[in-house]
Order: C-alpha cells, then structure tokens, then sequence
C-alpha cells in the first residue's frame, strides 16, 4: 500500500507539472505578466502550505538561523528564478521544448557535484542522463519536429533547468542527519548483514556498505565514493609473532 501511494504521487504530481504550461499560455494570451502570474503562483502556494504545515506539520516552522541563507538562496534562484525563466519559456517555445529544456537539470546535479563535492562522473550516471533525455524527446513528441523553437526560448529553458538543479544543491547544504535519523529516513545497522538483509528484502531503498560486502551479498552497486570523499579504506593484516605456521600465513 505504501509503495501504490507513492506512484500515485508521482503521476498526479507530473500530471500537475503539467498543466503549469497549460495555464501559463492561457494567462500570457490574455495579457497577465510573467511576474504577475509568477507572484500569485507563490503566494498562493505560501498560503496553502503554511496551512497545511500548520495544521500538520508545524515542526518545519523550526529553523536554525545557518539555514537562512540556503532558504534565501533556493527561494530566490531556484523557486523564483526557476519560475521566471520557465514560465518566458513556454510563451516563446513549444510547451515540449520548454519541458525536455527543464530536465536538463539532472545534467546541471551531475556536473555541480562533481565540481563541489568531487562526485564521480560514472559511466552509469552518464547513461542515465542520455536516457532521461531521451525519453523525454519521446513522450513530449519533440523528435517528431514541427515545434516552435527560438534562440530566447532555448536559452531561457536552459536557465531554468540550471535554477531548478540548484534546488538540489541547496537541499543538500540544508540537510540535517540527526533530524532525518529521528525522522526514521535515515537509519544504522549495527553490522553489515542487518544492512545488507534489509537492503535485499526491500525494506530500505539503498544502504551504504563497503563494496566488498555488497559484492558478497549479491547486491548491486549504484554508487561509489571516492577516496577524497571518505579516505582510502584498506584492511590491514599481520603474522602474530607465536603463530605456529608463520610460513603458510
């Protein structure tokens, strides 16, 4: 039941991101601004979710003053910047070229981290993002032509898939161990088989163990960190000095 519900928010929530560009047109055709429909956008948001958080989650107004500045940073550049651009976009492009534009944004995450935190760019992720792509192309019928194009467009598309990856960015800088542990988000194993026994019954979406350990449960490895990001690991070993066979050793 958990896992239905999920993919229920996953499809109402695009069916929603869809009909952003829908509405946009329709508004820009009856000559509301950009900013205007930018600003009645978010306010009416802040409204509905203040109401929401405040009826059920009133633990999210609990913030620490070294969080202000990402909050300033993903409501200026990610929300309004990604809105501003986006929503320019989709009057001087075909709502499927805006689209597809948008989800360069897992591109723009890949290379951020790689130049911030020293993310490996990995054969897979890099096969990721070319099928991502390409998917979109498919099912916004971009690869079909006869859509409007212009070089504004494009470039404005492209900031928007920029200002909507910082939010990615900025979400990581914001996040706090201790509260997703409590949370139940985040959880330990006290030893490698309890990780690794919930990893192959489901029961966690992924865990973090060594590579050897996944290899000798049979997992699959979607990730690696690198030395710089956590030191080299090596297993240290020695002959005790009264071992019987010292030589064989």
């Amino acid at each position: 039941m958990k896992k239905s519900i999920c993919y229920f928010y996953v499809v109402f929530g695009a069916a929603c991101w869809g009909f952003i560009g829908l509405f946009n047109r329709m508004l820009g055709d009856v000559g509301v601004s950009v900013g205007t429909r930018v600003t009645v956008r978010n306010l009416f948001a802040l409204a509905l979710l203040t109401v929401i958080f405040g009826l059920f989650h009133r633990q999210v107004f609990h913030i620490q003053a070294r969080h202000l500045p990402i909050f300033l940073g993903a409501g200026i550049l990610s929300v309004l910047g990604m809105a501003v651009a986006y929503f320019q976009c989709q009057m001087l492009c075909s709502l499927a070229v805006a689209g597809v534009l948008l989800y360069l944004a897992p591109s723009f995450v890949v290379l951020m981290s790689a130049a911030l935190w020293r993310a490996p760019i990995t054969k897979r992720k890099l096969a990721a993002l070319a099928l991502a792509l390409l998917g979109c192309a498919f099912v916004s019928g971009i690869a079909g032509g006869g859509l409007t194009v212009s070089l504004g467009g494009i470039l404005l598309g492209v900031a928007a898939g920029f200002c909507y990856a910082t939010y990615t960015i900025f979400a990581h800088y914001g996040l706090d161990e201790a509260a997703l542990a409590s949370s139940g988000v985040l959880t330990y194993g006290s030893n490698v088989k309890e990780v690794t026994t919930q990893v192959s019954e489901g029961t966690v979406d992924c865990g973090v163990i060594y590579a050897t350990d996944a290899f000798s449960a049979g997992l699959t490895v979607v990730d690696e960190a690198t030395a710089d990001m956590c030191g080299q690991v090596t297993y240290p070993a020695a002959v005790l000095s009264a071992s019987t066979y010292a030589e064989e050793a």
